[in-house]
C-alpha cells in the first residue's frame, strides 16, 4: 500500500505527544530542555525564532541526532526534553517521530512558531 503525507503526519501525531505553547514557554530556559526549530535557514530568517532554539532542519536530524555522525550536535540528549517548533506543527511532528526512532523518548510537538511569538513566548532574530 502506497502512503501519503497525510498518512506520515497522522502517524506522527499519534506518536508525539503535543504540548501546548503555555506549557512550552513554563519550560523555556530549563537545563533539561532542548527548543529545536526545524524549518529551513530562509524561514527562520524571515521570522525569527524561539530564543536560544537550535537551528536544525527536518532533513538534517538524523545527523545532528546521531552520537556515531561528525555532525551529532551535542546538546542533543537521549536524557533531555526535546520540544520541537516548526511553522504550523507538520515538520515538527515527522521530525519528532524520527528522534523517538532513534530512541529519544522525551520529544514533544508545541507547533507552530507563530502561535509561540504571538502568546509572547521570547524570540530572536
Amino acid at each position: 500500500m502506497t502512503k501519503s503525507a497525510a498518512n506520515y503526519l497522522e502517524e506522527a501525531n499519534a506518536i508525539i505527544p503535543r504540548l501546548s505553547v503555555e506549557d512550552a514557554m513554563a519550560k523555556h530556559g530549563d537545563d533539561n530542555v532542548v527548543i529545536i526549530d526545524v524549518r529551513d535557514g530562509k524561514a527562520i530568517e524571515n521570522t525569527g525564532t524561539i530564543a536560544g532554539a537550535l537551528r536544525i532542519p527536518r532533513g538534517f536530524i538524523e545527523f545532528a541526532a546521531d552520537e556515531a555522525t561528525p555532525h551529532h550536535n551535542e546538546a542533543l540528549s537521549k536524557d533531555k526534553e526535546i520540544l520541537l517548533v516548526c511553522a504550523a506543527g507538520g515538520m515538527a511532528a515527522l521530525t519528532g517521530r524520527t528522534l523517538s526512532e532513534m530512541g529519544y523518548e522525551n520529544v514533544y510537538n508545541i507547533g507552530g512558531f507563530g502561535d509561540w511569538k504571538d502568546a509572547g513566548g521570547p524570540t530572536e532574530g
